[in-house]
Order: C-alpha cells, then sequence, then structure tokens
C-alpha cells in the first residue's frame, strides 16, 4: 500500500510512529507525538490507520466564554448585604399617629427660607404613603411624594419654597398600614384632606413644639390613635335615598305650614351647619408684639364673646371653638363665661373627627324668662 500524507504509521525495526506530514521524493518525513519530523524510508514503515487532513481553524471554532470572563480588570462580585434586622416595636405603636409637618431651614429668615416636609410614622406599621397636594385654582391634585414610610421613622419629602406655597392650600395623604414577615391587626386605609394656612409660614409664633420634633414645626395630624382626622362625611344609604325621591312630594313642595306651626317646622328640619371659630390668637391677629399673656387670653375670650352675642337669636344654632389642647387655660376660661353667661346653652366637647383635639361646641337655647 502506498503511504500518502496523513497515514499513521510505524517504524517497523524502531519504537514509535506518527501521522505522515510530507514526502519529498522517496522520503518520507514522520511527526512524532513529541512534534518533531523523522525522515524514513517507505520501505522501514506499515501503515495501522489513515486520518482526514485537519480542518483549518476559523473565527467560528473558539470556545465561548462569558464576557466577564474576558474583562482583564473585572472587580470580583461583591457579597450580598445580610438582611436588617426586623423594626423594633413598641407597645404604644400598635397604633397609628400619622403626622405632616413642615420645619423652616432657616427659622430667623422665614421671609426667603425653604422648609422641610417631613411625614412622621410613629407606629409598628409601615406606611405605603401618598402626599399630594393642590392650590384653590384648580381640583385636580398634584402628587410630590410617593413611598414606603418605615416603622417609627420620619420620611424626608423635600423641600419647599415661598413659591411653591400657593400650589399647597390643600394638602392631601393616603395610606395603606401594613407589617413585614408577622401577623398582625388590619387597619383601614385612609385619606386625609387638610386645608393649609400657607400665611402662617412667614409668622415665627406659628411653628409650635411637637413631641416628635426636635424643633418648633407646623404640624398637620394626619391620624391620632388610628383615628384619621378626616372631616365629616355624609353616609348615604343608595337604596334609601331611591326610596325617599320616589315615596312622594319633597317636604319643601308641600303646602305651607300654618303660621302656628312655623316653629315647630324648623326644629324638626335639617340643623343649621354649626360655625367654627378659631380662637388661636395667631388666626385673631397679625402680631402679639407688646401683649402679655393675660392680654392675649383677653383678647380671646372677648371674640368668643362676640360671637355668642351674634348668634343668641338663633336657638339650635351650633358654636365650636377651637381653643387648643395645650395647657387648657382658655378652655377653663371659656367654660367659665358660660356658667356665668350662658348657662342656658348646652355645652360639650366637640367631634374629634372633625376638630381634632381642643375643641368645644356650644348649642344655643331660648333664654327662659
Amino acid at each position: 500500500m502506498k503511504i500518502k500524507i496523513h497515514d499513521i504509521v510505524r517504524f517497523i525495526d524502531d519504537v514509535g510512529g506518527g501521522r505522515v506530514t510530507r514526502i519529498t521524493g522517496k522520503t518520507i518525513f514522520v511527526e512524532g507525538d513529541d512534534g518533531f519530523e523523522r525522515p524514513a524510508l517507505e520501505r522501514d514503515l506499515v501503515v495501522v490507520g489513515h486520518n482526514e487532513a485537519p480542518r483549518q481553524a476559523t473565527q467560528y471554532d473558539r470556545p465561548m466564554t462569558l464576557r466577564s470572563a474576558i474583562k482583564p480588570d473585572a472587580p470580583e462580585p461583591k457579597p450580598e448585604p445580610e438582611p436588617l434586622p426586623p423594626p423594633e416595636e413598641t407597645v404604644e405603636g400598635e397604633v397609628l399617629n400619622v403626622v405632616l409637618a413642615f420645619e423652616p431651614r432657616e427659622p430667623k429668615h422665614l421671609n426667603t427660607t425653604t422648609f422641610f416636609a417631613t411625614l412622621t410614622n410613629a407606629s409598628n406599621y409601615y406606611l405605603m404613603a401618598v402626599w399630594l397636594t393642590r392650590g384653590d385654582d384648580t381640583a385636580l391634585w398634584s402628587t410630590r411624594w410617593h413611598g414606603i414610610v418605615e416603622p417609627n421613622t420620619q420620611e424626608d419629602l423635600g423641600e419647599i419654597g415661598h413659591a411653591d406655597l400657593p400650589s399647597m392650600t390643600h394638602v392631601a395623604v393616603q395610606y395603606v398600614a401594613f407589617k413585614q414577615g408577622k401577623a398582625a391587626r388590619l387597619k383601614n386605609p385612609a385619606l386625609v384632606e387638610k386645608s393649609l394656612n400657607i400665611g402662617q409660614f412667614v409668622k415665627l409664633h406659628c411653628f409650635t413644639d411637637n413631641p416628635y420634633y426636635d424643633v418648633p414645626v407646623i404640624a398637620l395630624d394626619i391620624t391620632r390613635n388610628d383615628r384619621p382626622n378626616l372631616k365629616r362625611m355624609l353616609d348615604i344609604d343608595s337604596g334609601e335615598l331611591k326610596a325617599a325621591m320616589t315615596s312622594g312630594p319633597h317636604i319643601d313642595d308641600r303646602e305651607p305650614a300654618p303660621q302656628g306651626n312655623r316653629h315647630k317646622r324648623q326644629r324638626q328640619g335639617h340643623r343649621a351647619e354649626p360655625v367654627v371659630v378659631d380662637l388661636h390668637i395667631y388666626e385673631l391677629l397679625d402680631t402679639t408684639a407688646g401683649m402679655t399673656n393675660a392680654d392675649i387670653l383677653n383678647y380671646q375670650l372677648d371674640k368668643f364673646n362676640e360671637t355668642m352675642r351674634e348668634h343668641l337669636a338663633h336657638p339650635g344654632q351650633r358654636l365650636v371653638f377651637i381653643h387648643g389642647k395645650g395647657e387648657g387655660v382658655l378652655r377653663r376660661a371659656i367654660l367659665e363665661e358660660v356658667r356665668r353667661h350662658y348657662s342656658f346653652c348646652e355645652v360639650q366637647d366637640a367631634s374629634f373627627q372633625e376638630y381634632g383635639f381642643g375643641a368645644t361646641q356650644i348649642t344655643i337655647h331660648q333664654k327662659k324668662s
């Protein structure tokens, strides 16, 4: 058998063999395992196998590697951070207390400073929260911040300036409370809308102490002791509303009652909305410079008596006086005024849901002769 290039051969009289790499005349060159060629004659070789010519290598013959593996200076992957320990819980934190507050950056320069808006979550619950604002010139709300507020923390909502205030005369906070990794009591989701007196932002005395802040702030209670600070809302059953609309003529469409029954009809009709008077001194005066505490109290009581005299001729009228919680000095003074001059009127604490803490309601009654 004639020996061809690429045949596998062995030496007849010697140890070893290899692959035929070339043939020059009668000389056959055999490449051994060591990579060296040895010349030999055809009679000294025996063919032990055939091998096809090796295919030319191409760019596609390179082994595939990860992109990161061919980067000479690729950094080693960072270890996964250890999970944070669960937040510490308190007994008081099982009820929701949420406060939206504004803190001046430079309290001594209120006319030019900016303000930090923060949301305090004083509870053991996470809050999925949204903060929205709108101005008096629109009914549409703008979202200023949204995210997760962790338990017992204050979340920075951003910094606002005086140019932002006209679009913030109404603020709203919407939230859903939940716990992670453990069972908990359900908390109702809430949407609390409040009016914001932007004129207070340039009055130093309007920034007051708050238990959740180290510096004076303008604070709005969103939720206190699990009770959102909501305005009163009518709960109307659609079935009852339909029945009322189809059951006959409305009371206003009937024949007028005789003159003698007019007072009785007024008493049976819808109660007039309450008149609300805020007796906080910063709502009554632009400045208290030069006034003592006694002067301030007397001014507030003058406003109280003025309002009472104005409505004494309207039996059934409700008056709500907002005096704040504080040390209770103004509230005690109001109760003393009622005892001395308006004992025929009914006095009670105003609705917490509508007016929060620190408000007294007085209902006007007919003075007995």
